[in-house]
């Protein structure tokens, strides 16, 4: 499993920096198109992990089937581009890098597994898609579908994380935990005001999403 870590991996600033220039430059612009027709604003990119470029970036597309997530639309692209040989197509777990605007729900989590990425980052949580952004789907899924209460107190049982973020599988990190990483004060600042920049930017795109959901916007998801 690759260790974001490791002295060969890009340094923490650098790698939120790409990261957030992907999600103004590509994934947002995708974003705006897709929740004005009626898909809800989750994205997401392959990146290449030798230069930190974008391979595949996809949004939401509901309108078409209620399983193409940001993040299954992405792995879909990128399993379908066309390469000469089976020996220049990037390797998820060795060349590649996974991201997420928004950490991933039940069936994306299983999209990310099945399809050998082993190490992947999300900006927005859980709880910002519940608060932020009035879409609770994917906590309630991940309790009332996977969350399996043994002889725990209710209590004892919520404050259980409802994945485990590193596993034999992947690692998983938010942004917000790589900037903690960045030594200069000044650098983690700067990055934490891009941070706020961009979820600035989310914000419209939830309220045109909520707009049209109120309006009827067709969507085949049955969680809207």
């Amino acid at each position: 499993m690759s260790d974001p870590t490791t002295p060969t991996s890009p340094s923490p600033a650098t790698l939120v920096s790409s990261l957030l220039q992907i999600v103004s430059d590509f994934i947002i612009p995708l974003t705006r198109t897709g929740v004005s027709s009626g898909s809800k604003l989750f994205g997401a990119a392959i990146i290449s992990r030798k230069d930190l470029t974008s391979l595949t970036i996809a949004t939401n597309n509901e309108r078409v089937s209620p399983l193409l997530h940001g993040e299954i639309n992405c792995i879909q692209q990128f399993f379908t581009v066309d390469y000469p040989d089976s020996a220049t197509r990037p390797s998820p777990s060795k060349d590649c890098i996974f991201f997420a605007t928004h950490e991933p729900c039940s069936l994306c989590l299983s999209g990310i597994t099945w399809s050998g990425f082993n190490e992947f980052y999300y900006l927005f949580t859980y709880e910002d898609s519940r608060d932020l952004f009035s879409i609770p789907y994917d906590i309630d899924i991940l309790e009332q579908v996977f969350r399996v209460k043994g002889e725990e107190t209710n209590q004892q049982v919520e404050k259980r994380a409802l994945y485990n973020r590193t596993n034999k599988f992947f690692i998983a990190r938010s942004v917000a935990d790589v900037i903690a990483k960045v030594e200069d004060e000044e650098e983690r600042n700067r990055l934490m005001g891009e941070i706020e920049r961009v979820k600035g930017l989310y914000s419209g795109l939830s309220e045109t999403y909520q707009e049209g959901k109120k309006a009827g916007a067709q969507s085949a998801s049955a969680w809207k």
